[in-house]
């Protein structure tokens, strides 16, 4: 290992694709320096090196940060703090508004004091995904979909138009309107572009993104490097200053073997969360490698990858490799682009194929894919896994404990409200709409139909970004519906039923394979495209329901595809 200054290191190369020639920052480089070959690092390592390297030459990046990483060891005792500065920054509605109004304030600001307010933007490019605004106050028929988004656009009205103006009045700062898609299908269908190019010189380089969702980590799956992050140093990295961030210690965790029949990525992931949280990864950089890894679709990685902060690790990383390139192509990249992130992730050594050598890491870990079994999570955290095989156990010891009756509270809509913890009513703008009682087309149950007790389900969602977003569980959860169908399976009419996916692309393809119908038989209507049950914005139960809970003290039921419950 040099202690040689990277003061006359510039370290571009050339490569060309389909004639178009870019230059790139070699991080090989720094191996004719002294220090240990790059291909030994892990791949989340080799990303944030690049990114020094890049920056090197600018007053935010110094040649002691670029040493600091450089020499990263998978002993490190005391690991310097670096700086990052992200290619790009995602936000969501309930985090980016505040961003927003902040900027238009530095604009204020500028202006008062004789400046050109239109010089304030975002220092790199800000995508905002409207998505978490939704809620579920209509389910179960057809037109659930038009009501909500009404009610939706009703109470955000005044927070919807500012988007509106900030799109047109930022550059670098674009909007996707609500009922597009949760925020990071979104990112992984459309925005990420796994290589960037810049403007001047045709420079390439990674793509990386911070985001003001802990779920931002989804886009892991496709090797983008990016985390979530807080409001305030999301704003700050927007206005051109670098993320801090202690060198991380690197996980690795090898995979082994392939899922069997039946089994999938949502029972994968829950293994895995609660396992890794058992063995504490906090801090980390967690990359997933081994030969198991060519049997997991891009979508099941983007799942695991999304869980990230349920086990505790600040990414879960997937290098790119042939799956990501047919995931590029499958979701309708450029054919120039694909090529380019070829390219340039082999040029730069980021490309993991079988003749890759193992990288160094901090410590390693084996899971084995045959040993995965049908589990879910609950019954409040993620972590506490429970094999299906297990379930009735489970639920008969937590029938047993002792649970607070509900408090009935009034909001000022006279709606009336029931929660666990004597909060507030889920409304946004309740003197708007009260959603107690919408106008619902669905059938209500009548006094001979409803046959609540302990135990009973009464909501039933198909919803979060780490389910909706996977083909091969939504086509289940299609196919299930179907045979069920077949067998004149019915839902009790006291279970609120919805459906909210990923994105559009969910309901073209469930509506191409015949499984759209079956899934709306059964009351699975779509309720929106966004966050809906899993963050809590599951609207209120049918208040004949609600009544016979509060009355009776039961304990229900939900169950849902989100990533925690």
């Amino acid at each position: 290992m040099s202690n040689s200054t990277f003061h006359s290191i510039d370290g571009r190369k050339q490569f060309t694709v389909n004639g178009n020639t870019f230059s790139y920052f070699s991080i090989q480089t720094l191996e004719e320096h002294g220090f240990d070959p790059i291909e030994r690092l892990p791949f989340s390592i080799r990303i944030l090196l690049e990114n020094l390297l890049r920056h090197v030459d600018t007053d935010m990046v110094h040649e002691e940060d670029l040493a600091n990483l450089a020499a990263w060891r998978p002993d490190m005792e005391e690991p310097a703090s670096i700086p990052f500065l992200p290619g790009r920054v995602i936000l969501q509605d309930f985090t980016g508004v505040p961003a927003l109004v902040d900027l238009a304030a530095l604009r204020s600001a500028v202006a008062r004091h004789g400046g050109d307010p239109e010089q304030v933007n975002p220092f790199i490019p800000a995508d905002l995904i409207i998505d978490h605004s939704v809620q579920v106050d209509r389910a179960g028929d057809k037109d659930a979909l038009a009501y909500n988004v009404r009610l939706e656009l009703e109470r955000n009205r005044e927070r919807y138009t500012m988007l509106h103006w900030g799109e047109k009045a930022f550059a670098n700062f674009r909007v996707v309107p609500p009922g597009t898609g949760i925020v990071h299908q979104v990112n992984l269908e459309y925005l990420a572009s796994v290589v960037r190019t810049g403007k001047q010189g045709m420079i390439a380089y990674p793509d990386t993104v911070l985001g003001t969702d802990s779920h931002t980590t989804m886009i892991n799956g496709l090797g983008v490097l990016g985390w979530g992050v807080g409001g305030i140093e999301a704003e700050a990295v927007l206005l051109g200053q670098p993320y801090s961030l202690q060198i991380p210690a690197g996980a690795g965790v090898r995979l082994i073997g392939r899922l069997r029949d039946g089994i999938t990525a949502t029972d994968l992931v829950l293994t895995i969360t609660q396992f890794l949280r058992s063995k504490g990864v906090v801090g980390r950089f967690v990359e997933f490698f081994g030969p198991g890894l060519s049997a997991l679709s891009l979508p099941d990685r983007a799942t695991i990858a999304n869980m990230a902060p349920e086990y505790g690790a600040t990414m879960g990383f997937f290098p790119v490799d042939t799956e990501t390139l047919r995931y590029l192509r499958a979701s309708g990249r450029d054919a120039h682009q694909v090529a380019l992130v070829e390219q340039y992730c082999k040029k730069q050594n980021l490309f993991l194929s079988k003749k890759s050598p193992e990288p160094m890491y901090s410590t390693t870990w084996d899971v084995h894919l045959d040993q995965v079994e049908s589990s879910l999570a609950g019954p409040s955290k993620p972590q506490q896994r429970i094999p299906l095989s297990g379930m009735n156990d489970a639920f008969m010891a937590r029938l047993t404990e002792k649970t607070e009756p509900a408090t009935k509270k009034s909001d000022p809509a006279g709606c009336q409200c029931w929660d666990d913890e004597g909060g507030s009513c889920q409304l946004v703008q309740p003197q708007r709409v009260c959603p107690a009682e919408p106008e619902r087309g669905e059938q209500r149950p009548n006094d001979e139909q409803v046959d609540i007790r302990d135990g009973s389900v009464v909501i039933a969602a198909i919803t979060s970004c780490t389910n909706t977003s996977n083909p091969a569980v939504m086509i289940g959860a299609g196919l299930l519906a179907r045979n069920a169908v077949k067998r004149g399976l019915q839902v009790k009419p006291w279970v609120k039923t919805s459906m909210a996916p990923g994105s559009r692309v969910v309901s073209r393809y469930l509506d191409k394979a015949g499984l759209m119908a079956p899934l709306e038989s059964l009351g699975f209507h779509i309720v929106g495209y966004g966050c809906t049950t899993c963050i809590g914005n599951s609207g209120p139960l049918d208040p004949k329901i609600a009544a016979i809970i509060k009355e009776k003290q039961l304990l229900t039921a939900s169950v849902l595809s989100g990533n925690r419950n």
